[in-house]
């Protein structure tokens, strides 16, 4: 898109027409384009895979921005308490067991090599 023409937005009620009217009368993406005068197919791509998806009312939700990256949430403050608490165990275990040092595996392999 030019960088003259600033971001359009479209109604629920646009979106919804365009993606029935492409379906009832076959248009392709970008012949709906023009007939509508949408500067970019991959919108109404958007938009169909939203209707298909959600329905039409899917188009009644903010969308704005980048959607999420896919890093996880915070955790409830008592789910993260218990995780430290158990990772605090599992270490003192395992210093138990292993020695400070290293694991008596290793150990064991030194002296072998010896």
């Amino acid at each position: 898109m030019p960088k003259e023409i600033p971001n359009k937005r479209y109604t629920p009620e646009l979106k919804k027409l365009v993606v029935e009217t492409m379906q009832e009368e076959k248009l392709s993406y970008s012949e709906t384009a023009r007939r509508f005068e949408i500067n970019d197919h991959k919108q109404i791509m958007a938009w169909e895979r939203i209707y298909l998806t959600e329905g039409p009312e899917g188009f009644w939700l903010e969308r704005r921005g980048r959607s999420s990256t896919g890093k996880p949430g915070k955790l409830p403050q008592k789910v993260e308490e218990n995780l430290l608490v158990e990772v605090q165990r599992l270490r003192a275990e395992n210093d138990y067991l292993f020695g400070q040092t290293g694991s008596q595996h290793g150990d064991d392999y030194a002296r072998q090599s010896i």
